[in-house]
């Protein structure tokens, strides 16, 4: 264990098994693998797999980084170290001068259901290996006096090799045939605020609770805790697509988990117009991972971690949002549950009464909603409806979102390039998200018609977490139909009965979040 590294509560055990299934794909063959299994109430079964043994030869290595300017708040953002062999092989010369000893290594790509195989770039790595992170340290330490950047690095954590080491997922199995529970998802108290995947099940009054889906974390993106994708609770729609992207789908009874990729709208009627709407319960103007209209900048498309804008916005709020509505300039109409304006605002900003509504517009916009009065009738259409046109906007029905998808009927179909996973002008992302290893959370269906739930720790040298296509492989490898993977890194957490079963990689534990998926 790291000095960050935080302990995970003793699982509380009504039921102990021992399952005889095949080895995960993790690894060389050979590895020692063990599997416990608890009962956590009728119809729910939580399975420990530890896979492999912490290798004390696995080194430490150190990673030249390349200075952009680029910042970020999020502790899960990879840095920039990817780049053209041109570029690389001078950064060796420049080392060498200097009097390191470094080489440039290809990054390869393996072939997914939507990029091709090949090289993506060069990383520069010292020749020099480490036996501890701190002498790894000591060695950057040097690096920077000399005018470099770099980052100590496991080598454990590069999903390209086939490392020894120690694997431990959590799985959580929902069988419907015995299950007398409700499973949905919960956002806490609001949708701006983050809690912890275990506090969100306490107040949920879960027994058994994992994370979600992607979310705001910079205030500079948005709300931070606003669901950035789509999200159903409890059947009511509180945030929009991220348009094209998978969605988990689950039903209050776990009678028909899938992965679905919805399609939203909404407009406001006025009068004799009727305007769409481009989001609902998130600050005007910003778009979290992008995939929003036409009109946004710098495009329309999904990019993942990236923050798009649009000055001339629609956007709806529910009293589910928050305290209040975001302020700033613009206009807002607040509408009763009937959709009858109570009142207009020439500013944003409001509190909501429960069943209260509202519409805020900024830019060109605003003057057609500060043009409405009270009394009048502004009424909202919101839709979601998957590829089949069945509605997902009723009772008993969640919606997560998430991405990539990972398989489709029982085969690998990761869809790294459609739910924007790939930045075409900076390889490092796909580099440190998707083929290196992270904790990794994800969820879908096997051929039973079993829910399952995943978590995998991660970013340890005990704990070594899955690439992306490892994360498919082990999905298929516990028997999964269709599966997508939710949010990961520091946001992976499962809790049981309100305490922790995973082992969270911030050095502060336990990351607060958007969302929780829930068993009650």
């Amino acid at each position: 264990m790291t000095a960050s590294s935080t302990q995970a509560a003793p699982l509380p055990m009504r039921h102990l098994a021992y399952a005889v299934s095949a080895p995960l794909p993790l690894g060389p063959a050979g590895l020692p693998e063990t599997r416990s299994t608890t009962t956590v109430e009728p119809g729910v079964t939580m399975t420990r797999i530890v896979r492999g043994a912490f290798d004390p030869s696995t080194p430490w290595v150190v990673e030249l980084s390349i200075p952009s300017g680029r910042t970020s708040p999020d502790p899960d953002a990879p840095p920039r170290s990817v780049q053209d062999r041109g570029s690389a092989d001078d950064l060796v010369r420049r080392l060498t001068a200097s009097g390191f000893d470094a080489r440039s290594e290809a990054v390869r790509q393996p072939a997914v259901a939507d990029v091709p195989a090949g090289v993506i770039g060069y990383r520069v790595r010292t020749t020099s290996t480490f036996t501890s992170r701190a002498d790894a340290a000591a060695y950057v330490t040097r690096l920077q006096a000399a005018g470099f950047a770099a980052r100590t690095w496991y080598a454990g954590w590069d999903g390209a090799s086939p490392a020894k080491g120690q694997w431990s997922i959590n799985v959580l199995t929902i069988d419907p045939r015995e299950f007398r529970g409700h499973l949905g998802a919960s956002f806490g108290p609001d949708l701006v605020n983050r809690e912890t995947t275990t506090a969100i099940g306490e107040y949920a009054h879960a027994r058994a609770a994992v994370n979600g889906g992607f979310f705001v974390l910079d205030p500079k993106a948005g709300a931070p805790g606003d669901p950035a994708g789509v999200g159903v609770y409890g059947g009511l729609l509180e945030s929009e697509t991220v348009a094209g992207r998978p969605a988990l789908v689950l039903d209050d009874r776990a009678r028909q988990t899938r992965i679905a990729r919805p399609v939203w709208k909404g407009t406001v009627q006025a009068g004799s117009s009727t305007l769409e709407l481009d989001g609902i319960n998130r600050v005007p103007g910003l778009i979290r991972n992008c995939g929003g209209d036409p009109g946004d900048q710098p495009t329309d498309h999904p990019v993942h971690d990236t923050t798009c804008t649009d000055p001339n916005e629609l956007i709806a709020f529910t009293d589910a949002y928050g305290p209040s509505t975001p302020d700033g300039p613009g206009s807002e109409v607040v509408l009763d549950r009937n959709d009858r304006v109570v009142r207009v605002a020439a500013e944003r900003g409001t509190t909501l009464q429960p069943g209260q509504r509202s519409v805020q517009a900024t830019g060109n916009l605003t003057q057609i909603v500060s043009a409405l009065r009270p009394g009048h009738i502004a009424r909202l259409g919101l839709s979601l409806t998957e590829a089949n046109g069945a509605n997902l906007i009723r009772p008993g029905t969640t919606v997560v979102n998430g991405g990539p998808q990972l398989l489709r009927d029982g085969a690998a179909y990761i869809t790294q390039g459609t739910d924007g996973m790939v930045h075409p002008t900076d390889p490092s992302f796909a580099y440190g998200w998707v083929l290196q290893r992270n904790p990794r959370t994800f969820a879908g269906a096997d051929a039973a018609g079993r829910t399952l739930l995943v978590t995998v720790d991660g970013r340890q040298p005990d704990q070594l977490g899955l690439s992306v296509p490892e994360e498919a492989r082990v999905a298929q490898a516990l028997g999964m139909r269709d599966a997508m993977n939710l949010d990961g890194g520091g946001s992976t957490a499962m809790s049981l009965d309100g305490r922790l079963v995973t082992h969270p990689s911030d050095a502060s534990g336990e990351r607060p979040v958007g969302d929780a998926i829930v068993i009650r």
